[in-house]
């Protein structure tokens, strides 16, 4: 199973951008899945996750009202929408899961390459 992580790129302070990560095999329409960051020097962390069926989304205290996280199954596909960015978003983000209840990093079995984004004040 491979992941694709896409639409990442510079954009200023209080802009605006949309990831999309792409799931080889339909296999992950079962999961949760989620979208992490790594920023220079930094821990891989967690920024939102959504349920199998897309019901419920879940969202790191630093991304809450700004992010949003959706999914079509459809299209075996995982978006992450994020506005208002701030510096301190600058990183690579990575697309992954399944997402366990804790939202760590652990028991994830499948990562995408990641897509890097700077948000230049």
């Amino acid at each position: 199973v491979q992941l694709q992580a896409s639409g990442g790129g510079l954009v200023q302070a209080g802009g605006s951008l949309r990831l999309s990560c792409a799931a080889s095999e339909r296999t992950l329409s079962s999961y949760a899945m989620g979208w992490f960051r790594q920023a220079p020097g930094k821990e891989r962390e967690f920024v939102a996750a959504i349920t199998q069926s897309g019901g419920t989304a879940y969202y790191a205290e630093s991304v809450k009202d700004r992010f949003t996280i959706s999914r079509d199954n459809t299209k075996n596909m995982v978006y992450l929408r994020m506005n208002s960015l701030k510096p301190e978003d600058t990183a690579v983000y990575y697309c992954g899961g399944p997402v366990g209840s804790d939202h760590g990093t652990n028991g994830i079995l499948y990562w995408g390459k990641g897509t890097q984004v700077t948000v230049s004040s």
